[in-house]
């Protein structure tokens, strides 16, 4: 009795194993890419789990350029910041930290720069820049003094930004 039993499990697993998967009908995948993603899943988008509120096309974003944030402003950041040392940069969270930066016109004064990239998006809105700035006390150089934010340094650069994302952006259409 077992072994007719085991003969007829068999039978019916071997069976159902060479059966169709799926729906036979017109709206089964055609493209390889919906076909993976029916056969595995997904875990953001639509149906999906999503924990970081980010759709197919920002993840897409991230999987060609490797950021996390808009591509043009942080190349446009980086070209506008080039004279002055780095510090710290992170194109996850899309902040650019700079070193202190003294001008050679004014070796009594210097500045660090950091920059937040706020969106995917090029926007004028999707930027946020802070200066910081001070002054040298006694003649050692070595006692440094701050001083206010410099809000106009801070809009010109910004301003600066934007432009030159600007520009690569149409640079990029042009291709």
């Amino acid at each position: 009795m077992k072994k007719q039993f085991f003969a007829v499990l068999l039978s019916f697993s071997i069976l159902s194993a060479c059966s169709e998967v799926g729906p036979s009908d017109s709206s089964y995948p055609q493209d390889p890419e919906d076909a993976r993603k029916l056969r595995y899943g997904k875990l953001s988008g639509e149906g999906g789990i999503n924990l970081f509120g980010k759709d197919d096309e920002d993840a897409s974003a991230v999987a060609s350029t490797g950021l996390a944030v808009n591509a043009f402003l942080w190349r446009a950041t980086l070209d506008t910041l080039s004279f002055i040392p780095l510090a710290s940069t992170d194109p996850i969270g899309g902040v650019i930290i700079t070193d202190w930066y003294e001008n050679p016109e004014a070796p009594t004064d210097r500045f660090k720069v950091n920059v937040t990239i706020l969106d995917k998006r090029l926007r004028s809105d999707g930027l946020r820049v802070s200066v910081f700035k001070q002054k040298s006390e006694g003649k050692s150089g070595r006692n440094w003094r701050d001083l206010p934010s410099d809000d106009t340094m801070a809009q010109k650069l910004e301003d600066a930004i934007l432009t030159r994302a600007r520009e690569l952006k149409i640079a990029s259409t042009k291709r």
